[in-house]
């Protein structure tokens, strides 16, 4: 991370907040390797508890903090930057996830980041490859979730087409199998949604092409482990294995009366609905067979930590990969994160700017502060925020995301201050982020070989005292009018800024 020494943690854990499941992992370290001591999870079924007008109801923001109470005991202790606790499919969607995140953000002490569907199958096919026997040529994996199913096409550690479909065990069970009757007419309809939503990727994954197929998710190894106990396979899912087992559930016709051997009975519920997105995938792909592995997200969010800890981050390659796609003057960038970071450095006492965080966020803000140019050079700023939110950015959660377009967007011009305020206690030190990347970019307006002097800041609750060297501002006219218009900008939002 810019600006940060590596750190070492001897114990890391990650929480997965998935729409049936919660689960957890702590780990290890040493020597960059990561060993498992603790796997715990739980039933939770976020998806279920969502309404028709897409709000978590009370008894499943009750369910999982209830769950979260338990984990918090086994990461009692561990520092910030040890844990990472990520959200899926369900606090994608829900409208109150704010809710449920501050509640278990004071459970657990660490915050929670909701990913995105392609984050999301990422950090899973980063946990797969790292369980799994390196192999030659193209693996497809698959995850199937409580309310998203996830697949990715990657070679050794890099994944290389990534989706997210909205389609999973728990949201197919309360679409066409509420009640608990298992029928050929409710199970037709299931395959048909998945069908239909296998659609929108199919194309792309079948153009790509892959070797080996892997199944990464709960469903995956109860539907093999269900087909293996019948001798159907070694292991693996297979057409007649699958064929089988539909025809089981059509007989058995009741949720109630699922009793198959290698099915857990918390998967039950959920089986008829799993099955027949199984199905779906295997028509929609023309697979052969499906083999499951332990690999999955929560062990993707522990490689993931580690990478960050040891100066891999792929943060870092999203940043510059969009500055190239952008075509952002990268030395000109360099100029402005140098000067922001210095800017930080002397006032990040005074603002309570201490955090690894604070720096993060500057140095990329400083780096993608003019991407909106490739667009157009009227709003700019605003062009760049846009791109910075909506863009794919691996290993960025959607409230990272925002926070840096947020700091795009105020980098020149107006400050819109009630968009800060929406990020809460974070908000008051993102504004002053802010104001440190427009410091940064008035000292460079003048591009080239002008020489930016040493000075020094003073801050304050709401302001920001300049000291130039002697005479310099007067030497300097076109950056004693910039100052001067920034203050008339600073202003507005009760900031005041000095400059002498």
């Amino acid at each position: 991370m810019p600006n940060s020494a590596p750190k070492h943690f001897p114990l890391i854990a990650a929480i997965d907040l998935g729409s049936n499941s919660f689960h957890m992992v702590l780990a290890k370290t040493d020597q960059r390797e990561i060993r498992i001591l603790e796997r715990i999870g739980e039933k939770v079924q976020l998806a279920a508890g969502i309404t028709a007008d897409l709000q978590l109801q009370d008894d499943a923001i009750e369910r999982g903090l209830d769950c979260l109470r338990r984990f918090a005991q086994l990461i009692h202790g561990l520092p910030e930057g040890a844990v990472r606790v990520v959200g899926t499919s369900s606090l994608r969607v829900a409208h109150n996830r704010q809710t449920f995140i501050e509640r278990a953000e004071e459970i657990l002490g660490h915050d929670v980041d909701v990913i995105s569907g392609r984050e999301e199958a990422r950090l899973i096919y980063l946990g797969v490859s790292h369980s799994l026997a390196d192999a030659p040529g193209k693996r497809l994996v698959i995850d199937i979730g409580g309310g998203s199913t996830e697949f990715i096409i990657g070679q050794q550690f890099e994944s290389q087409l990534r989706g997210s479909l909205q389609m999973g065990c728990v949201s197919f069970t309360q679409r066409f199998f509420k009640d608990g009757k298992i029928t050929p007419a409710r199970y037709a309809q299931a395959y048909t949604a998945a069908r239909l939503e296998l659609m929108e990727l199919e194309q792309s994954l079948r153009r790509m092409g892959w070797q080996d197929t892997v199944g990464a998710s709960g469903t995956i190894r109860s539907v093999a482990q269900a087909i293996g106990a019948a001798g159907l396979s070694s292991g693996e899912i297979n057409k007649a294995g699958l064929m089988w087992l539909k025809r089981t559930l059509f007989k058995l016709g009741e949720i109630d009366k699922i009793e198959i051997a290698g099915v857990k009975p918390e998967r039950s519920a959920i089986l008829p609905a799993g099955l027949a997105i199984i199905e779906a995938i295997f028509d929609a792909l023309d697979l052969e067979q499906i083999a499951p592995c332990d690999g999955a997200l929560r062990e993707g969010v522990l490689y993931d930590l580690l990478g960050r800890h040891q100066h891999e981050d792929v943060r870092e390659r999203s940043i510059h990969a969009l500055m190239e796609r952008s075509h952002v003057d990268f030395e000109h960038a360099q100029k402005v994160e140098c000067k922001a970071l210095e800017a930080l450095e002397q006032v990040a006492e005074a603002w309570q700017l201490n955090e690894d965080w604070h720096s993060d966020m500057l140095s990329w803000a400083a780096r993608v502060h003019e991407v909106g140019l490739d667009i157009a050079h009227y709003h700019f700023h605003k062009h760049g925020a846009y791109l910075v939110e909506h863009s794919d950015l691996s290993g960025f959660s959607r409230q990272d995301q925002q926070m840096l377009a947020l700091l795009v967007r105020g980098h020149r011009r107006n400050i819109p201050k009630e968009r800060f305020i929406e990020f809460g206690e974070e908000g008051q030190q993102l504004l002053r982020l802010c104001i440190l990347l427009r410091f940064a970019i008035l000292l460079h307006h003048i591009r080239g070989t002008q020489e930016v002097p040493q000075l020094q800041l003073i801050a304050g609750q709401n302001s920001l005292h300049i000291r130039f060297a002697e005479n310099w501002l007067d030497n300097n006219p076109l950056t004693l009018a910039d100052f001067q218009k920034e203050a008339d900008w600073l202003q507005r939002i009760g900031f005041t800024l000095e400059a002498e």
